[in-house]
């Protein structure tokens, strides 16, 4: 919170922008680079998104979703690290051993893995946002297997493997220790207790639904800039906020049919609570890579695939991101003129800018 509270502020210093063309100058104060700050996320997912553009292929994406049980998402929150590394262990060991299947695939695909753990309404959802290539190699390397067109894989398949494959790794984490559980839950510390509790969802049906396939890999870049850094809330849907309330919108799924979108008000303290349940953990990974994209050997096998499909390097569209700018310049042109801006001051966090340059405007 505090990161967020300074971020383009001077309390992180800053520098004096000056046009190359006009007289317009700025000042722009740093940002705090945090990756919960809803400022902050557009240049990296801008950055990220551009480096992924050299491991698109030209084939079908599919989007697929894993979700866990809201009783399940409840101690999810109170271990962050250790159930929702299970949740994407789980899910990538259910799409790759079902697409590997013979009767099914019988290929090993690649998959782009995005944690999510947050509603509409700023409420506890962990979930996984899967994105895949419609086919994979074959067992030897020397073809590409391509999926049927529009499927991939069959969801109540998938649905069955990751119930097991999660609910073994949740038993094996229980078994050594490494869970915490608090209020009415205290008493599954307990080997029997907690065995008695998860008996009933080895049962019921668990979430996993695949989304339409994308449109060409083109709108899977676009995608990808949305979601990949996304945050619990962005800036856009806060509505209002004073000392004791602040009113946001949402999409309330329960309605099928008509106008979805709400807005809800929360006293700031319940606000600031759900805005930080969904921190994560130091260190914890949010995005992964598996199968064929995965490590090291991910240019290797994009490479490969394009030669079995015939197909070259697809060509960054727009401009470049891999290049770095010209020192001192910016990227963003001046906002009068379009001309070139160039850094004429920087100071650090605390100091007043010896340039006096109007206030540059802060989007809301």
């Amino acid at each position: 919170m505090s990161s967020i509270e300074a971020c383009r502020t001077e309390a992180l210093g800053g520098h004096v922008a000056a046009c190359t063309k006009c007289n317009h100058q700025h000042i722009a104060y740093n940002s705090c680079k945090n990756r919960h700050c809803p400022k902050c996320q557009a240049p990296a997912a801008r950055d990220w998104t551009a480096a992924r553009t050299e491991d698109l292929l030209p084939v079908e994406y599919f989007h697929v979703v894993f979700t866990l049980p809201a009783e399940i998402a409840r101690i999810a929150l109170w271990n962050k690290r250790a159930l929702y590394g299970l949740l994407f262990k789980a899910s990538a060991e259910t799409a790759a051993t079902i697409a590997a299947d013979p009767k099914r695939l019988g290929a090993r695909i690649g998959m782009t893995s995005v944690l999510h753990t947050w509603g509409s309404a700023l409420t506890h959802h962990p979930h996984i946002h899967m994105i895949v290539p419609g086919g994979g190699l074959s067992p030897g390397g020397t073809r590409w297997v391509a999926c049927k067109p529009g499927f991939f894989l069959h969801v109540r398949v998938l649905a069955r493997l990751f119930r097991r494959l999660f609910l073994e790794g949740l038993v094996a984490l229980h078994r050594v220790g490494q869970l915490r559980f608090f209020g009415s839950l205290t008493a599954l510390a307990e080997a029997s207790a907690f065995a008695e509790w998860l008996a009933p969802f080895r049962k019921t049906d668990w979430v996993v639904y695949a989304k339409p396939p994308f449109g060409g890999p083109e709108a899977v870049l676009a995608y990808l800039s949305r979601y990949t850094h996304r945050v619990a809330i962005s800036n856009h849907r806060l509505v209002s906020a004073d000392a004791g309330t602040v009113a946001f919108k949402w999409k309330d799924y329960r309605i099928k049919r008509g106008d979805r979108m709400k807005v809800m008000h929360l006293t700031t303290f319940e606000f600031i609570r759900r805005f930080l349940m969904h921190v994560l953990p130091d260190r914890f990974h949010r995005i992964r890579h598996y199968g064929f994209l995965a490590g090291a050997g991910r240019k290797e096998n994009v490479a490969q695939i394009r030669a079995l499909l015939g197909h070259s390097k697809p060509e960054a569209p727009g401009q470049t991101l891999d290049k770095a700018p010209p020192p001192l310049t910016l990227r963003e042109p001046c906002p009068d003129c379009g001309g070139q801006m160039r850094i004429i001051e920087t100071f650090r966090r605390g100091q007043i800018p010896r340039t006096r340059a109007p206030p540059r405007k802060q989007a809301a």
